[in-house]
């Protein structure tokens, strides 16, 4: 395996972009981010253990069972935790504004959510940023280093790594995004992260591989002992 310069886009066929949408407060910081893949990618997640899950984990629990996704979209400054059957369906929304703008089904679309609990998200604003982040996916080094940015909360510096290996006699890439600097703790809290890649693997591998490696790494990650 071999480590290179780049984020999520050092993958082949994945663009993404990070703006400002508004849910921030502060006139520059930016608070969304979208992952676009241009297939149907075969898909795999791990989440929290906690009782409380927020609205974005109902629904992203629900799209990478299916096993396929083609987006995500990611908000800041709001978690949408908390928030009753009123943030599930904005997450709804949320995926439906983004089906329509990449013309994909509305069941393809990830959405996640970070900040402040409790609040509701401010839709409207969701859904101008859905629309402005669909017209500007790049897969420049400039526009994943946007993204990993529009993803930051508490974090001093925003998080990226690439690297290449080869796997079935063909080289792959594998990159990622993460973001979070409190209130992680073992279980897959509060901690966001993003991973792609090209390599051809089948959704019930990518699963087990997924969730074989989080015990081994960020399931061994404890900042100040806090679950949300």
């Amino acid at each position: 395996m071999k480590q290179i310069e780049g984020g999520v886009t050092a993958a082949k066929g994945y663009t993404t972009a990070g703006t400002r949408a508004g849910i921030k407060k502060g006139k520059t910081n930016k608070d969304m981010a979208m992952i676009f893949s241009e297939k149907p990618a075969v898909t795999a997640g791990t989440f929290t253990k906690n009782l409380v899950k927020a609205a974005p984990v109902l629904w992203d629990k629900k799209v990478t069972d299916a096993g396929v996704a083609q987006a995500v979209v990611i908000n800041t400054g709001i978690a949408n935790a908390c928030t009753g059957a009123e943030g599930l369906g904005y997450c709804a929304d949320t995926a439906a504004e983004a089906a329509a703008a990449l013309n994909i089904p509305k069941t393809a679309v990830l959405v996640a959510s970070t900040g402040v609990i409790g609040k509701q998200l401010p839709i409207d604003k969701i859904k101008s940023g859905v629309t402005a982040l669909s017209k500007v996916l790049g897969s420049s080094r400039e526009d994943a280093k946007l993204a990993a940015e529009a993803i930051m909360t508490t974090d001093t510096k925003s998080k990226e790594v690439a690297c290449t290996l080869e796997l079935g006699g063909k080289q792959v890439t594998v990159a990622g995004m993460c973001k979070g600097s409190g209130m992680i703790h073992p279980n897959m809290c509060t901690m966001l992260c993003f991973v792609t890649t090209d390599a051809a693997i089948s959704h019930e591998l990518l699963q087990k591989a997924l969730s074989d490696d989080v015990v081994d790494t960020f399931n061994m990650i404890s900042v100040d002992g806090d679950t949300s």
